[in-house]
């Protein structure tokens, strides 16, 4: 138990852009989305669900970001293409995490959208627990519309994050963390 305590302690996303091969093979990645999923589901809803992209399917992918980036930005030159279409490649597999929150009687939508949140978490946990990098994103592409559509999602889903997972070539460095004493504070009822 001490150990997974100092998993947590030490815990560091990395940059996608420093990633390097290998990412999880077939049956850790399975294992990863099953960890994934044991988060807090209020009503046994899953208002969440995956979309993986390895191998090809990331430059395909990226050939969806290229044209979509270049249909917003007319005059963006080649460089900023190459930029989008190179997007998923940056590790050897990248998670969709789709939340599917909709409104429910007993369950507010936030509580279901938090759900989601927790399912990244938990891949990005799982993942440091086995070794790999990993690093939570939502670029643009993750608020666009047409993206959504070319991903297959449908109202009123949208995409809470991409998780990016690799391994290192460095451990990632620590960043500045918050004081305690200024997120911290004890209810006495006066």
């Amino acid at each position: 138990m001490e150990d997974f305590l100092s998993l947590l302690e030490r815990r560091r996303s990395l940059v996608a852009n420093e990633m390097v091969p290998p990412g999880p093979d077939a049956a850790q990645l399975e294992r990863l989305l099953r960890i994934a999923a044991r988060v807090p589901d209020h009503g046994k809803l899953a208002p969440w669900r995956f979309i993986v992209f390895t191998g090809e399917a990331r430059s395909k992918f990226g050939a969806v970001l290229e044209a979509r980036f270049h249909e917003l930005h007319p005059d963006a030159d080649e460089r900023q293409l190459a930029v989008e279409r190179q997007r998923f490649e940056r590790a050897p597999v990248v998670v969709g995490v789709v939340s599917r929150a909709t409104p429910h009687a007993k369950i507010p939508e936030w509580e279901q959208q938090l759900s989601a949140g927790a399912v990244c978490q938990n891949l990005l946990t799982a993942s440091a627990a086995m070794g790999f990098a990993s690093q939570w994103l939502s670029e643009w592409y993750s608020f666009d519309e047409a993206i959504d559509r070319a991903l297959g999602l449908e109202d009123p889903e949208c995409v809470a994050g991409f998780i990016y997972i690799a391994s290192a070539k460095q451990a990632p460095g620590e960043r500045a963390r918050p004081a305690m004493e200024d997120i911290v504070s004890h209810w006495s009822g006066t």
